[in-house]
Order: structure tokens, then C-alpha cells, then sequence
């Protein structure tokens, strides 16, 4: 494999999602919108497997996990009663001669001072916090009594409906809740291309658990984690687990640790792992007036439960996976060829099978290619090519990560079998066409 130099492993990266179709530049034919992003074909079905292998583990798979889908906006006073409108911000400077803010942590210094990445200025004013929340109006007119914010984070939806999920599913502590979904921050130094945005898809766990038994449920949580940074495919070398320290985690949070990821551009953070306590029902209890208590079915107990709470960034999820698939490789068996190939794992790849007819302007190919194209995309997502020659079909594949690519050829017609190629080994073997899904549902589970 070719060694691919860090600083030019991001500029692959997104000229490869841009190329083929994962990711690309937001409201582009307007010149775009600073770091806003979209997902393309072949992004938004990446991102939705590793979405719903999150779901599978977390919540299918589990009987003390169940999820929900909370509203983006909620009533304001959310967001006073869980800190977020007195604490939720970044310090910043702002350079004297552009105007523009940034965090310090994002600037390059020169003699010891700070340097305006917009406008080379040296001169800023000191550190001030600004609020990250996004703000907005609800209703016809645009006074204070109709501001309204999109959510910083999933969590308070989980918090605000506890005692509804917890009335509905009969669960008993521990337990957790689970949601997918969209937050915004206004961020001010975005970067990175999908790394830090302002909109931005969160995988998110509320787990309630008694004070007494946090440590034992942080520690188990951690594993979990790394668990799932494993599945995914991610070398766990290039991850460093990281106590966050007092002074730097966020209001609600006696302990957090963040799963440190070594990008192109820098060691950081995945994924964050926190030890919430019982800040946030004990919270909006007090604020709304309403009984955020568990009430412990063998004591008759009732009390605030504490909350573990791990946090996985879809949007992130998706650049490590692309990050670590990347390959340039030569193919001994055309000459030292180089062909680029994403070696996504078979059920994070956008497309699992390709089928090709050997020639498309042989319409006895084209027939029976497209009626085993018709067979197995009931089943799996299929893609069609009859474009060029199979050779270049293959390197097109191998590029978006497909697993495994179907030819049908002459030799179909008479054994009924079709050449499957694999897109790691380059291998081929012939397979009959009626044990075809069989084929593949076993390598996909393997």
C-alpha cells in the first residue's frame, strides 16, 4: 500500500466524497455556506448504516435500552432550567481589525502572539464567553416573548420525557434511553470539513443508574465504546481515551473522559464519555414543578437517578470510517496498476454488491445481468455499471468501497453461475445465481 502523507490524506478525502458522491459543499451553486455540508448517495447510505448498526447494538439488541425522537426546538425555559443559556459557551477573541471572533486554540502564533487567520491582524481583545446556542422565532413576530433555540444537544430530550418513557415501557434503573438526531452549535471556528459544523447528527445515550453503582456503570460504558469504535472498523491504536479536567468539562459533568481520535490535522475527540449526576432531572424538576423522581418498585424509594451518558458524533463516525478505509494500492495483476480503494467493512460499505452484464451491447448479458441486479437488490443495496470495460468497473467500485462485484458472462448462459469478484483480495470464484443471496448474506455476517 502506498503511504498516504497526513497532510494529504484530508484533501483525498474530500475530493473523493465530492467525486463520487458521499459528501458535498452545501447551497454550492451560491457560492456556499461556510462549513455546511450534504450528504450525497453514496454519504447519506454510509451514514445510515452506521446508524442503524448504533441502533442495533444499543437498542435492538438490548432489553434495558429504548429510544425516542425528540422535537429539535423546545420551550426555552429547557434550556434555562439544564445551564445551557448562563453556561453553554466558548471563550473567545476578537481581532481589532476584522471584527471576526475565534477560539485560541484554533489560531496560529507568532512571537508569542496571537495571528488572525482571516486577516493576519496581531491585535485582539481579550477572551470573552458567547453563547453557542442557536437562536430563533417561533410565531409571526420577532420580539423576546418568541425566541426559541435549536438544541445544542439530544440529551434534554431524553431528560424532559423521562417520566414518560419511564410510565410507558415499565422500565426499572438501570436503564437508558437512546436518541439519533440533529444538534446545532454556533460554532465559531468550524473546521475540518465534516469534523466540527454547526449542524451536526449526534448517536446519544441517557443510562440511569443508582449514585452509588456510577463508577461501576462509567467503567462499563467505557468498554461498550470501545467496543463499538472496534466494530466499526477503526484502529484502536489511534485512540486515546483522555480525562477531560475540571476546568474544561461542561457545567453538568462530575467526570468526562473524550476518545481521542488521531486525525490527519491532530489528535481529538470522537467520541465523550460523562458522568452527568442527577443535575439534569433534579433540574427541571425544580423548574417545571412536575416529579422527575424513580420510584424504586421493591423500597418505595423515590429519588433523582444519576446518568451515564455516552455520546457518539454520527457526522465524525462517518470521516474516521472513510479515514481508515482509504487505501492507494497496486494491482500485481495489471502491471502495478494503482487503483484507489475504500476497505469499509461490508456492512458500513454504501453498496454491498455491484452486477455488471460482461458486455452491454449483448442483450442476452443485459437481460439476465439485470434479472440477477433485480434479485438481489430486494435484499441488499445493488448497484448497476455497464459502463466501459469490467477492468474499469472494478477500480470504480473498489473506489466507493463495494465488497463484491458480479459479472455476468458468456459461460452464465450455459452454467448458470456468474463470476463474483472480491474487492479486498481481487480474488474471483464462480457461484451459481441461484445461491447468490445465500453467498452474501453469509459473508455479511460472518
Amino acid at each position: 500500500m502506498k503511504d498516504i502523507k497526513k497532510e494529504n490524506l484530508m484533501e483525498k478525502i474530500v475530493s473523493l466524497c465530492k467525486r463520487r458522491g458521499f459528501i458535498f459543499p452545501g447551497s454550492e451553486i451560491y457560492g456556499g455556506l461556510a462549513n455546511s455540508w450534504d450528504y450525497g448517495p453514496l454519504g447519506v447510505e454510509l451514514k445510515n448504516n452506521i446508524k442503524q448498526l448504533w441502533w442495533k447494538k444499543f437498542v435492538q439488541e438490548r432489553d434495558d435500552i429504548v429510544g425516542i425522537d425528540a422535537a429539535l426546538i423546545m420551550n426555552p425555559k429547557v434550556w434555562e432550567a439544564s445551564g445551557h443559556l448562563k453556561n453553554f459557551s466558548d471563550a473567545l477573541i476578537e481581532c481589532k481589525h476584522c471584527h471576526h471572533r475565534f477560539r485560541t486554540d484554533s489560531l496560529a502564533m507568532d512571537k508569542g502572539r496571537y495571528v488572525c487567520a482571516d486577516c493576519n491582524g496581531r491585535d485582539f481583545t481579550e477572551a470573552k464567553g458567547f453563547n453557542l446556542m442557536l437562536k430563533t422565532f417561533l410565531g409571526p413576530s420577532e420580539d423576546a416573548s418568541n425566541i426559541v433555540y435549536f438544541r445544542p444537544e439530544t440529551a434534554q430530550g431524553m431528560f424532559v420525557d423521562f417520566k414518560n418513557v419511564l410510565n410507558t415501557s415499565r422500565k426499572q434503573i438501570p436503564f437508558g434511553i437512546a436518541q439519533i438526531g440533529k444538534a446545532f452549535r454556533n460554532e465559531i471556528t468550524p473546521g475540518n470539513f465534516i469534523f466540527r459544523t454547526r449542524e451536526f447528527e449526534q448517536m446519544e445515550i441517557e443510562y440511569f443508574i443508582g449514585e452509588a453503582d456510577w463508577k461501576k456503570y462509567f467503567e462499563y460504558w467505557r468498554k461498550q465504546m470501545i467496543d463499538w469504535i472496534k466494530g466499526l472498523g477503526i484502529d484502536i491504536k489511534k485512540i486515546h481515551e483522555r480525562e477531560v479536567p475540571e476546568s474544561d468539562r461542561a457545567h453538568y459533568s462530575k467526570r468526562t473522559i473524550d476518545f481521542d481520535y488521531e486525525f490527519p490535522f491532530g489528535a481529538n475527540e470522537l467520541y465523550g464519555l460523562a458522568y452527568r449526576t442527577d443535575f439534569d432531572l433534579k433540574n427541571h424538576e425544580k423548574s417545571s414543578g412536575q416529579n422527575l423522581k424513580y420510584k424504586d418498585p421493591k423500597t418505595g424509594e423515590e429519588f433523582w437517578p444519576h446518568v451515564i451518558e455516552p455520546t457518539f458524533g454520527l457526522d465524525r463516525s462517518v470521516l474516521v470510517a472513510l479515514l481508515e478505509a482509504y487505501r492507494e494500492e497496486k494491482d500485481p495483476a495489471k502491471n502495478g496498476a494503482s487503483r484507489i480503494v475504500l476497505k469499509l467493512t461490508s456492512k458500513l460499505a454504501p453498496y454491498k454488491v455491484a452486477v455488471f452484464p460482461l458486455l452491454a451491447n449483448k442483450p442476452e448479458l443485459v437481460k439476465t445481468a439485470k434479472n440477477v441486479y433485480d434479485s438481489l437488490k430486494t435484499q441488499f443495496m445493488t448497484t448497476w455499471d455497464d459502463r466501459g470495460n469490467v477492468g474499469k468497473r472494478y477500480y470504480s467500485q473498489d473506489e466507493i468501497g463495494t465488497p463484491w462485484c458480479v459479472t455476468v458472462d458468456f459461460g452464465s448462459l450455459e452454467d448458470k453461475k456468474v463470476t463474483v469478484r472480491d474487492r479486498d483480495t481481487m480474488k474471483q470464484e464462480r457461484v451459481a445465481i441461484e445461491n447468490l443471496a445465500d453467498y452474501f448474506n453469509k459473508k455479511l455476517n460472518v
